[in-house]
């Protein structure tokens, strides 16, 4: 006796994409109006890595770069534990910085903070970012693309563009908040992206594979709405128990960590709590509506031959 599924999911899909809309049009048009708040791995700037004879604080730093409007600038205290507030060891990341400009910011320092050493000292230029950019929108796509080749192998093809949209709707959920909030965009935000779809694709494929047992019990493929409810009702446990507690170990790192380690955090958590969504909500009712659309034009054209197959006999009749 086939089970009955708790949760109508399949049901209410245009409710779910219609709440996922509504967060990705408001998205689209902050991008648009705002843009993004690129680091200087995108815009190019200057890199110095100093260290004092006496240990800093972050304050004391920004106070001194605050004097050329740099207090806007990216600092970490290099070699230190999280929860240290001071070190010796301070890297700074401006934007491109002329060699004069250069000179009066280490010499403020000098002044301001106390004698250091540098330790390394270089530029990014924009062209640099600009690489930096292509490479990441180019392994995102060439991730698409494998996931949709290995789950069309291995499922069918319908189940890998429903997955690849799944993980663009997260995307583009993170990217909308990134520019709602202008945070910081830089390196670790592209490595952020990449988990994001290495770990929601991970949800969405054990809810798939769970569709393609239900799809083999008898009547499966006769009520596939039923079988994609059931398959949601028998994971969900599963995965909101999983993003739960990833969610609370990435938090942890972000509360906790120091400022780089945030920067790949913050990305994350917002793409843990879109990836739950779209992996539970959406990646198998688009899945569904692939499905009812072939039947569709296939009945359609078999409707059609029907049609056509009277007028045939008429013409062989009068012929």
């Amino acid at each position: 006796m086939r089970r009955m599924p708790k949760f109508d999911i399949a049901g209410h899909r245009k409710i779910w994409f219609l709440i996922s809309l509504v967060l990705i049009i408001p998205g689209f048009i902050c991008m648009g109006m705002r843009g993004f708040n690129f680091g200087i791995d995108f815009t190019g700037g200057t890199i110095m890595d100093l260290r004092f004879e006496q240990p800093v604080t972050l304050s004391d730093v920004r106070a001194s770069l605050a004097k050329y409007d740099l207090d806007g600038s990216t600092i970490q205290l290099a070699g230190a534990e999280s929860g240290i507030e001071s070190s010796e060891n301070v890297m700074i990341r401006t934007v491109d910085l002329e060699e004069n400009q250069r000179k009066e910011v280490m010499a403020s320092l000098t002044q301001d903070v106390g004698p250091y050493t540098v330790l390394r000292e270089e530029k990014v230029g924009a062209t640099i970012g600009g690489e930096l950019i292509t490479n990441a929108v180019l392994a995102l796509v060439i991730s698409w693309a494998l996931i949709i080749l290995y789950v069309a192998y291995r499922f069918e093809w319908r189940f890998g563009v429903s997955a690849v949209l799944a993980l663009v709707h997260d995307i583009i959920i993170v990217l909308a908040v990134f520019s709602l909030t202008q945070r910081q965009i830089d390196s670790s935000f592209i490595a952020a992206l990449l988990t994001i779809v290495g770990y929601s694709i991970n949800a969405t494929i054990v809810i798939f594979d769970r569709i393609r047992e239900n799809l083999n019990e008898p009547g499966g493929r006769k009520n596939l709405r039923d079988s994609v409810n059931m398959a949601v009702s028998e994971t969900l446990t599963r995965s909101i128990n999983t993003s739960l507690t990833t969610f609370i170990t990435v938090l942890m790192l972000f509360l906790f960590g120091v400022s780089s380690i945030r920067d790949f955090t913050m990305p994350l958590m917002v793409g843990i709590v879109s990836g739950a969504w779209s992996s539970v909500m959406i990646a198998g009712p688009l899945w569904y509506d692939f499905v009812q659309l072939a039947e569709k034009r296939k009945e359609k054209a078999a409707a059609e031959q029907r049609a056509q197959q009277p007028k045939q006999k008429t013409k062989k009749k009068k012929s």
